[in-house]
């Protein structure tokens, strides 16, 4: 059974750093898309920022371009998002989504690519 955890959420200032971590668990990790989504109250799901397993490649929304980095560490399953220079806009429940597969270039940041989704880590980026 495929399972993704997620942790690293707190409370920061404007400015500030976090890192968040997604453990895959239950399913063969290379070869997939593993992308993280935000959502804010009241406001639709967002793909941030995607990855590739199988070679690493990324896709960012312009959004967070410049400012959070994804990255994977293949021997612990775990895929990271670096964010710095956070800002409140940037207050959301952060989730990380899997589907099998290359991602795709133009629907990557859509929640209806994705099949498994973890729990959600809480951001939240005071001024």
């Amino acid at each position: 059974q495929v399972q993704l955890v997620e942790s690293g959420g707190g409370s920061v200032q404007a400015g500030g750093s976090l890192r968040l971590s997604c453990q895959a668990f239950g399913y063969l990790y290379s070869s997939n898309c593993i992308t993280w989504f935000r959502q804010a109250p009241g406001k639709e799901r967002e793909g941030v920022a995607a990855i590739y397993t199988g070679d690493d490649s990324t896709l960012y929304a312009d959004s967070v371009k410049g400012r959070f980095t994804i990255s994977q560490d293949n021997a612990k399953n775990t895929v990271y998002l670096q964010m710095v220079s956070l800002k409140p806009e940037d207050t959301a429940m952060y989730y990380c989504a899997t589907e099998y597969g290359r991602c795709e270039i133009v629907t990557w940041s859509s929640e209806y690519d994705y099949s498994y989704w973890g729990q959600g880590t809480q951001v939240t980026v005071s001024s």
